[in-house]
């Protein structure tokens, strides 16, 4: 073959290859990452049972130490795949060495799991021996904060605020503190799943009734709530070292519920584009965090129906968790969607619960266990939680029905092709998450190690710095402060101390304990405040009496007269509010007081110390307080903080984050922007890249700038009324006005993220002209002045002296709300590009073939069109798989659009061929 022809055919397949590259990069799919591959490859080696037992959560009765204990029956005949410790299933030993045992009782537990993976199995198909890979436990609890009841562990941890307490200090940094305390000692136990923290907001609190979220949210304002919500998930996951899961609840929100979700199926009369505004909100937010620490590993799907969800108001949904069409629309929605493409887990409530049971039959007679396991899944659940009430009344107990519904499961696995496809979608999720909390599946990656609890009870300092930041004087007005208390008690003053009091037991046989007793309190206020520590207290000033002593007075006078000789001879009456019960009427003994014996209080110091939510006394019980401060949890540390109130010794630092209607507090208006403020406003001009670029401009004098130019934008942060950013998504005006803001040119509305809003104008009619910023109620900003010559390149007829800046500037990238974001960024190339590209390839390589075969160089003209087609391609294939620096070049020098590429690239190719042409004439010359 002559060399000619060689050279020809290679030039050829190289031609190829450029003309191919661009098309196998653009077709490649996004590599999976290690721990989808970790959980294919375990998912591979499953059988139909072991697939089917990784999709349950599961709840058991007693302590797991003893090897007859029924949780073994599970673990050992039907691998499930996690379980959840509670306190009201003594799942959790009490005591002084608590954190030891349990941790103990988890070791155990995933030691079982290890075991039962040893033993060598019969494959029922093909009649082989197999070990079955050893896939560790998901153990779970739920430890929301402030103790008992919304705490499983209630001794040896650090006893951690509530999240409406983290929500009145309004700093996420204290969210994610708490939080990596939490994941700093769960992990420590060995417990690796989190069932919070709770996502729901109070927009409209409901005192008293069965629906009321009391301090099991973050607060009112869904961007808030969300903030506080990703603070406090990166916190567990950095605390913990990544080896904790976050399931946040109760999604898709409770708010709006019209009874108690744990008693009956509650409904919401919402649709879904309302359900967007407010509930979705925070979930939204934890699903698509930029920070990979703060995104969600889970959502615990709750027991809610939806009255009007697709915006017709007589259509009821079932239960979201078993409501296909109502989950699958929900989990269209993005971000949940992109987040479930990267492995995002739901988790169903419990699906034995008193509101479940009573939907499948409200005379609570029947209860088809594994059909309502099977709609759960179907609906779009991946980890099934099974409660003790998963109890069919034809089984003997939870355990057996438990192990029936897995026997159905793995049943239907292999005779339904589809519902398998299900279970493997499922169990590949959950495989997936176990891949990233351990990494590799042994035993030694798995068990807590002993010397780890040392971490625990550490964290007592963060709890007290968010009970410090959260304290807020509900009333009076903080102006009003001192003419109402010039001074904390004196001594020899007595002092009356009111409070529930709340009485707990860690489990069934444990010694019963107390939280928020008056004796607590005066014990707190002793050591501050008594002998050997100032002496400002004694002993004999104080007298505690508990809510149950005080209705019991008001109930009988006669029965009880010690109780009013001692508000009698009082000069101050301290008071610890928690909830109102409706089931129990001491709750209410305070306010029946101010109702019943309004003259006993008078002349008398009245000090209330909210240590739950804030909003459960009126307008005229207030009035008759001398201060009324909310506390928000009634763990130790706030107990503290409020005796340091009281002697004025800290200053209350918080804001409320709910609704108020006592005191008129609104949380709209007090989150809207501060009306008493002035905008800060700046141009937002990139930062210089070079040193010899030019100085971003002054604000402080015009800005001159050419017809036409763009000119970007930006408020500073924009408060509230009570100093915090503004929530995003709120509106803020631009207005390009003459002078003196008389008239207005241009008016631009954008919405602020991070408290901060961005526009652009471009300005064309010659002049002076000013730029104002609006956000209701706040209408007063600083001012930008813009001066634009009469034609481009003359001087301007205005006088006044400027700063010229004619620095060219990238058009502007307008946001959805119409602001502008940041110069337009160099985008992948598509396949309208590629086409472009190549037709732009193939005409120079024909044109340089043509031109050479009318000068008689037929060989030469092949050569060509050969080297300048690849040239284009090859150019093409730097612009679509090239990395960022060669992009941003290319962009730089203005080839960034793939047909101006392939042409330059076609240009330099053809430009080599003459180049060759020539050198080989002269050689033979």
């Amino acid at each position: 073959m002559r060399p000619s022809r060689r050279w020809a055919k290679a030039a050829l397949l190289v031609a190829l290859v450029v003309w191919l590259a661009p098309l196998h990069a653009r077709a490649q799919p996004a590599p999976e990452s290690r721990p989808e591959q970790c959980a294919r490859q375990v998912l591979a080696r499953l059988s139909p049972e072991e697939r089917v037992g990784q999709l349950f959560l599961v709840a058991f009765q007693g302590e797991a130490q003893a090897t007859d204990a029924p949780v073994y029956r599970l673990i050992a005949q039907a691998h499930v795949g996690g379980v959840v410790l509670l306190r009201a299933n003594d799942n959790i030993p009490g005591g002084e060495d608590a954190p030891r045992a349990l941790q103990d009782e988890i070791r155990a537990l995933q030691r079982a799991v290890w075991i039962e993976a040893q033993q060598e199995t019969l494959d029922p198909e093909s009649g082989e021996v197999r070990y079955p890979p050893y896939v560790p436990l998901l153990v779970a609890t739920a430890q929301d904060g402030d103790g008992y009841p919304h705490d499983q562990i209630l001794e040896g941890m650090t006893p951690l605020p509530s999240p409406l307490a983290i929500g009145a200090t309004w700093q996420p940094d204290l969210a994610r503190a708490v939080g990596e305390v939490l994941g700093r000692e769960t992990a420590a136990l060995g417990i690796n799943l989190l069932l919070g923290p709770p996502l729901d907001v109070a927009a409209t609190p409901h005192p008293g009734s069965p629906g009321d979220l009391g301090i099991d949210t973050f607060g009112g304002d869904p961007y808030w709530v969300g903030q506080m919500g990703k603070a406090y998930i990166q916190g567990v996951h950095q605390g913990s070292s990544g080896h904790v899961a976050v399931v946040v609840k109760h999604f898709p929100g409770y708010t709006g519920s019209d009874r108690s979700p744990a008693d009956e199926v509650a409904t919401v009369r919402k649709s879904l584009e309302q359900l967007k505004q407010i509930e979705l909100a925070p979930f939204f937010a934890v699903t698509s965090a930029a920070n990979p620490a703060q995104v969600a590993d889970g959502l615990l799907v709750s027991h809610i129906r939806y009255q009007g969800f697709q915006g017709n108001i007589r259509a009821t949904t079932r239960p979201v968790s078993l409501d296909p069409q109502a989950f699958t629309q929900l989990m269209a929605l993005q971000p949940f969607a992109a987040w479930r493409t990267h492995g995002g887990l739901t988790v169903s409530d419990d699906l034995g619960s008193r509101a479940i049971r009573r939907f499948y039959d409200p005379t609570e007679q029947r209860f088809d266990a594994f059909l309502v396991a099977r709609d759960a899944l179907l609906a779009g659940n991946d980890l099934l939680y099974l409660g003790m009430g998963f109890h069919d009344p034809n089984d003997p107990d939870q355990p057996t029905t438990v192990l029936n519904t897995l026997k159905y499961f793995s049943q239907k696995y292999r005779t339904d092709p589809a519902f398998a496809q299900r279970v493997d979608a499922a169990a590949l999720r959950v495989l997936t998450l176990k891949c990233r909390l351990f990494g590799s599946f042994t035993l030694n990656a798995v068990q807590p190690q002993p010397d780890a609890l040392a971490v625990l009870g550490k964290g007592s300092d963060v709890t007290f710095q968010v009970a410090q930041q959260a304290a807020t004087l509900i009333s009076p007005a903080p102006t009003d402060l001192e003419s109402v208390l010039p001074s904390p008690p004196q001594r020899g003053e007595h002092i009356v101390l009111l409070s529930e009091g709340l009485s707990y037991q860690q489990c069934s046989t444990c010694p019963p304990q107390e939280a928020l007793s008056p004796g607590d309190f005066q014990q707190v206020l002793l050591r501050l405040y008594g002998p050997g520590s100032g002496q400002q207290v004694r002993p004999q000033d104080f007298t505690p009496l508990t809510f149950a002593q005080l209705e019991a007075w008001l109930d009988d006078p006669a029965a009880h007269p010690s109780v009013r000789q001692s508000l009698r001879r009082a000069d101050w009456v301290v008071v610890g509010l928690l909830d109102v019960n409706p089931h129990d009427p001491a709750s209410r003994a305070f306010r029946h007081l101010l109702d019943a014996q309004p003259g006993l209080l008078r002349n008398k110091k009245v000090v209330v110390f909210a240590f739950n939510a804030p909003y459960y006394l009126d307008a005229t019980d207030i009035s008759k307080l001398s201060a009324y401060y909310g506390l928000y949890s009634k763990a130790p540390p706030f107990v503290e903080a409020a005796a340091r109130l009281l002697f004025r010794e800290i200053a209350p630092q918080g804001a409320l984050p709910v609704s108020v209607g006592g005191v008129g507090y609104d949380l709209i208006t007090a989150t809207s922007p501060d009306p008493k403020q002035v905008i800060p406003l700046t141009w937002d001009f990139p930062p210089p890249q070079e040193a010899s670029a030019a100085a971003t401009p002054s604000v402080t004098e015009p800005l001159r700038v050419q017809p036409d130019q763009t000119v970007p934008v930006r408020t500073g942060v924009i408060v509230d009324h009570n100093g915090h950013p503004v929530p995003d998504g709120t509106v803020v005006r631009f207005l390009l006005t003459t002078p003196g803001g008389d008239q207005v040119q241009q008016s631009v509305e954008v919405t602020t993220t991070d408290g901060i809003a961005r526009a652009s104008f471009q300005v064309a009619e010659p002049g002076l002209w000013e730029i104002r910023a609006q956000s209701d109620p706040a209408r007063q900003s600083q001012v930008l002045a813009i001066e634009v010559p009469g034609k481009p390149g003359e001087a301007t007829a205005s006088p006044q002296a400027g700063v010229e800046f004619t620095t060219p500037l990238p058009a502007a990238t307008p946001t959805p709300a119409g602001g502008v974001l940041a110069p337009p960024q160099h985008r992948r190339v598509d396949g309208m590009d590629y086409l472009a590209a190549l037709l732009v390839a193939l005409l120079v390589g024909w044109g340089a073939y043509r031109g050479a075969l009318q000068q008689g160089m037929a060989r030469w003209g092949v050569r060509w069109g050969l080297l300048a087609f690849s040239g284009g391609m090859a150019a093409y294939s730097v612009l679509a798989v090239g990395g960022k620096a060669v992009t941003a070049a290319l962009q730089r020098w203005g080839y960034a659009t793939a047909p101006v590429t392939a042409l330059l690239g076609a240009l330099v190719g053809l430009a080599v061929g003459l180049l060759w042409r020539a050198l080989t004439r002269r050689r033979r010359e």
